[in-house]
């Protein structure tokens, strides 16, 4: 049987260790924190797409996990018992002006090529829809990629399905078999001081819980802030993004302007008790995509990072694909994801 180390129990780790151990590997994973301790253990839960134009190996990477998005987390909950709580429950924009909306009907032509006919990009009449931003033309734009799940619920799903697989996690421990690092911020880190040029950072990210209740409803995106409804009633909001921080753990009145222009956005949440602030610092590379393949900086090791904001959306293609290369050495990762792209030239 082979066997498989992971370093970091965010969600690239436990998607990767999942993946490898459906493929039949004995896998571990290591992480001081334990699951979810990082920016994954966040409570906003975005899995939003890129718009469909402009195409390339990013979009198209992303697109395929979102698609893989449903049976994955659905296996995942049968095996563990615990929810991650997702639903492709579709997002609502607001049509600015009519800029804005000759660009929305521009996309909507695209999507119907480049999404396949598995999920629409629309324009819909406001009246349509019972829980929706405030749009001062009367129109919003409707897609049904979008999906959501509660972050922290999804890695505690995923680490109770890897330890009823049979999988190890653990705070410590000697590696065995292939080697994965997943370390978020402090494995950029560590290939920033190694390198001596940043190749990636920590981006503070603060959003919040309100307690509204809208399980069946799509997430709202309006004035630059995700608006997610949650399987549980309660409502996410988010996020900042902030490369100058002294306190990357710590609200601040950043989140109270978040707040504020959400239920300015929505004015049904006016009212709305927050239950939860949260703050974190999310992994960013360099290039802005995830960092996939051969560790730069350990020999025949491996590596997957800089999830950023879109680390949930990708996880489902970013485990099988780690899993293919380092079971089977069947490399399909984009050439944009390469850990050089984000190297020094």
């Amino acid at each position: 049987m082979p066997q498989v180390t992971v370093y970091g129990a965010g969600i690239f780790g436990l998607s990767i260790a999942w993946c490898c151990l459906k493929k039949g590997a004995q896998v571990t994973v290591i992480d001081p924190h334990g699951p979810g301790a990082g920016a994954s253990g966040g409570i906003v839960g975005a899995l939003a797409p890129h718009v469909p134009e402009n195409w390339n190996d990013k979009k198209a990477f992303q697109f395929d996990s979102l698609i893989m998005a449903e049976v994955f987390w659905a296996e995942v909950e049968a095996t563990s018992g615990i929810s991650p709580g997702y639903a492709r429950s579709g997002r609502l924009q607001p049509v600015m002006d009519e800029a804005a909306l000759d660009l929305a009907r521009a996309r909507s032509k695209t999507a119907e090529q480049l999404w396949q006919g598995k999920a629409v990009w629309q324009v819909i009449e406001a009246g349509e829809a019972d829980f929706a931003p405030a749009t001062p033309t009367d129109l919003l734009i409707r897609d049904t990629l979008s999906a959501r799940l509660h972050p922290r619920r999804a890695c505690a799903a995923l680490a109770g399905a890897i330890t009823a697989r049979g999988g190890v996690i653990t705070q410590e421990g000697a590696p065995r078999g292939q080697v994965l690092h997943a370390t978020g911020v402090a494995g950029l880190e560590e290939l920033s001081r190694a390198y001596g040029k940043t190749i990636g950072n920590g981006v503070k990210g603060q959003g919040a819980l309100l307690h509204f209740a809208a399980p069946d409803m799509p997430q709202l995106f309006a004035d630059t802030i995700h608006i997610v409804p949650h399987a549980d009633g309660t409502t996410a909001i988010g996020s900042t993004s902030e490369r100058d921080y002294d306190d990357p753990t710590g609200t601040d009145a950043q989140l109270d302007d978040v707040i504020e222009r959400a239920m300015r956005a929505v004015p049904v949440l006016h009212g709305a008790r927050v239950v939860e602030r949260w703050a974190g610092l999310r992994p960013r590379a360099r290039s802005r995509a995830p960092m996939l393949g051969a560790h730069p900086l350990h020999p025949g090791q491996f590596i997957a990072n800089g999830g950023f904001k879109i680390g949930f959306g990708m996880a489902p293609r970013v485990g099988q694909v780690m899993a293919n290369l380092l079971l089977d050495g069947v490399d399909e990762i984009p050439n944009g994801f390469r850990p050089d792209v984000s190297l020094p030239g």
